[in-house]
């Protein structure tokens, strides 16, 4: 049997790794018992330094370098297996799933409501999906005249805000109407064995951006459902727009009991007033890991 951790290293050590990284299951083989754990590698990484001297040079923190020291002296106590597992980052198992979002047409450059470099997360998914053995594509699936267009409220213009039933809603342009081109998914995308397609914002007088749970909180996709039957319970987050559907999705999904991550270089955002920075600390209110595909072997 393998001696459990003990000391402040070992507690900050395990603290600080991610189920994601490794796995509850294969840390708990090693006497860890902890409630969260978090992104150990991304930490490693980064070691912060203070406003270089007078020389030019950026001595180290003390106090932050003996913590992130402290915690490298205890993954040098790990078994070697374990050491690796933690070098090589993040490797989705059989209950991992990627989660593509919105990645079509009518947010792509061209498109009726283009998220700037939309396109160029396009490559970078297409790398991802061949990690995972599981993935799933959502589209925005919109009636014509939907409530949230901005033609279907007379004087008003794309980006006013009004309030429906449910609260609050933005008005877009005409964007994703079913079964036009502007709705496809992107011809760049490249992942055939992605098993599900889940179309999201089709009742005409409701908006969703969440892939999980439309815009009035009550009208579920399905998607729980689904993911909880098919036992996949770590969930990894992309596509557009990063500040509106890849967010609210993200924060939908941890609520419902599921570890959640964010690709952050596999998304795009539009960030209006501010928008993108109150996704990301939404988020991370919420539980989200943000991480990079470089995190993910």
């Amino acid at each position: 049997m393998n001696k459990p951790a003990t000391g402040r290293q070992g507690a900050s050590l395990y603290k600080s790794a991610h189920e994601s990284i490794i796995g509850r299951d294969a840390l708990s083989g090693y006497g860890v018992k902890v409630e969260h754990l978090s992104t150990l590698i991304i930490t490693m990484r980064k070691i912060p330094m203070k406003s270089p001297n007078n020389n030019g040079e950026k001595p180290v923190d003390r106090r932050r370098f003996l913590k992130y020291a402290g915690a490298g002296a205890a993954v040098l106590m790990l078994p070697f297996e374990l050491r690796m597992a933690l070098a090589s980052g993040t490797s989705p198992g059989k209950d991992s799933v990627l989660v593509v979002i919105d990645v079509q047409n009518c947010f792509l450059p061209g498109g009726s409501l283009p998220v700037s470099e939309g396109d160029q997360i396009i490559p970078i998914i297409n790398m991802l999906g061949k990690k995972f053995e599981n993935v799933i594509f959502t589209q925005d699936w919109h009636t014509p005249g939907h409530a949230s267009f901005a033609s279907s409220h007379e004087g008003k213009s794309p980006f006013d805000t009004i309030e429906l039933p449910y609260g609050k809603q933005m008005l877009w342009p005409d964007h994703c109407v079913q079964g036009t081109k502007d709705a496809q998914l992107a011809d760049g995308l490249d992942i055939s064995h992605a098993q599900l397609i889940i179309r999201k914002g089709y009742h005409d007088e409701v908006d969703s951006y969440s892939t999980f749970v439309e815009a009035d909180g009550t009208t579920k996709t399905g998607l729980t459902g689904y993911l909880k039957e098919r036992g996949l319970r770590n969930i990894f987050v992309c596509g557009l727009a990063t500040d509106f559907c890849v967010s609210w999705s993200a924060q939908h999904a941890a609520s419902e009991g599921f570890t959640v991550s964010v690709i952050e270089d596999a998304c795009k955002g539009i960030d209006l007033d501010g928008s993108l920075a109150g996704a990301w600390q939404a988020m991370k209110d919420a539980g989200v890991e943000r991480i990079t595909s470089n995190d993910i072997s």
